[in-house]
């Protein structure tokens, strides 16, 4: 097998995993979103979010439009930006994440992971 056809597969299936990530992470939020806009008055008063609910909605929708963006094909438009563009808007989510993460003193390997999971995407894309 040629070595730029296993590189299409990686990156096929990094686009993939990253689209599916991100597209179920952003439904959660706004899911999550409108359920603590139903039930703020009767909940506990600290429920872990860290964010006001319209900014967790902005994000969701942020990345389930980042992954739309990654699963465009190739060849869909001429100068292929709108995946690169997707793909660079969740790598700066994932970045803004991570320093939400560290700051917090929370475990941050699993966005590091995404992060360069989505970096990997970035570079795919641009060759």
């Amino acid at each position: 097998m040629e070595a730029g056809k296993t590189m299409n597969s990686l990156d096929w299936f990094t686009q993939i995993l990253l689209a599916g990530v991100f597209f179920i992470d952003g439904f959660r939020r706004i899911f999550v979103c409108s359920l603590q806009t139903e039930t703020r008055s009767s909940g506990p008063r600290d429920s872990g979010i860290t964010m006001p609910l319209g900014a967790a909605c902005v994000i969701g929708l942020v990345e389930m439009a980042g992954a739309a963006g990654l699963m465009m094909p190739v060849h869909s438009s001429r100068p292929n930006i709108l995946p690169i563009l997707a793909a660079a808007v969740l790598a700066l989510l994932t970045a803004v994440a991570l320093v939400h993460y560290l700051r917090r003193r929370q475990p941050a390997a699993p966005v590091v992971a995404l992060f360069l999971l989505v970096l990997l995407a970035v570079i795919g894309r641009w060759a």
